[in-house]
Parts: structure tokens; C-alpha cells; sequence
């Protein structure tokens, strides 16, 4: 499991890194800080599906909600697709290659009194790994997710998803039908 000592990279409006803070006190504060979403996709006959987690009911915040395949920040010192190829070893315990498809800045106030202001970095990784073992610390389930279908669900239950998946979202959809 993730400390949640751990240090997050604070940026400025343009993600310029301008130092570090406790992951704790960047999200009780609303400092903003530097995240990254992955998407894993898979073509089907009928278009792209997306491997969804549910959040384990232990995480500091957003538990239980549907989201992305995974998604954390990097360390200090770590790029992006390092981060994101470790955190999915480490939740999924499996690893592709990743591309970056867009970065996008949100403020979510949560239910938990915390404040996610993160410069989201959105990732793509594509097709389907042979074997999934998510770590129970971080999932409590997970599925393949028809995207169309993914988008009816966030409309009609967005209570049951977390604060930055539509709009990471919108980015993946974007690159897919480029």
C-alpha cells in the first residue's frame, strides 16, 4: 500500500514543478499538484473498452467509486510514464507500454474534506494483458467497461464514479478517433 506520507510534486498553472509537499497536507490545502490517470483500452467488434477499477474501501479518499484502470502521482525526481508503469505493476500487476494523450486541470472538493487540485496527466496503454491480479489494498473489483456504455453510466450515476474521470475521459476518446 501507498504511504500516505508520501511526497506529491506541486506545480504552477503552466505544471512547472515548484516543490513538494505531504500528500496529506497538498490535498487537505488545495495545493495543486501533478497526477496522471491511465487508461488501458482494448478494440472490440463493437469499439473500445476500457478495463475500469472500483476503489478499495481503505484509499484516503473517493473509496469504492468507479474510475479509470489507475491512476496516482509521481515521485519527485519521477517522469510521468515511470510513475504510471510503476503504479500499475503495483495495483494491477501488469505493465504495457504507455503513450500520453493530454493533460488536463481540475479542482474536486470531496466528500472526505479533502481538495484534489491536480494537473492530470492522461494515459493510454493498448490491448488486453494476459493476466490481471489486482492488489486488494488498492481494488475491490474491476471490469472491462464498453466505453459508449461508460459514458451513459457517468450521465445517469455520476455519483458513482470519481470527480476526474469525465473529464480524463474526454481526453482518451479524443485520441481514440484520431
Amino acid at each position: 500500500m501507498t504511504s500516505s506520507h508520501s511526497k506529491v510534486i506541486l506545480v504552477n498553472e503552466n505544471d512547472e514543478a515548484m516543490g513538494t509537499a505531504d500528500k496529506m497536507s497538498a490535498h487537505i490545502e488545495g495545493l495543486r499538484h501533478r497526477a496522471f490517470s491511465v487508461f488501458i483500452v482494448n478494440r472490440t467488434t463493437q469499439g473500445w473498452e476500457i478495463l475500469l477499477q472500483q476503489r478499495a474501501w481503505n484509499k484516503y479518499h473517493s473509496q469504492g467509486l468507479w474510475t479509470n484502470t489507475c491512476c496516482s502521482h509521481p515521485n519527485p525526481e519521477e517522469d510521468i510514464i515511470s510513475a504510471a508503469e510503476r503504479r500499475l505493476q503495483e495495483e494491477f500487476g501488469f505493465t504495457m507500454p504507455l503513450q500520453a494523450v493530454g493533460v488536463f486541470h481540475y479542482i474536486a472538493h470531496l466528500k472526505e474534506k479533502l481538495i484534489e487540485n491536480e494537473m492530470d496527466h492522461v494515459l493510454l496503454g493498448y490491448g488486453k494483458p494476459a493476466l490481471i491480479q489486482p492488489n486488494p489494498e488498492e481494488i475491490v473489483d474491476y471490469r472491462w467497461c464498453d466505453l459508449k456504455e461508460l459514458k451513459r453510466a457517468l450521465q445517469q450515476n455520476p455519483e458513482q464514479y470519481t470527480a476526474w474521470l469525465q473529464e480524463a475521459l474526454q481526453l482518451v476518446e479524443n485520441a481514440l478517433t484520431e
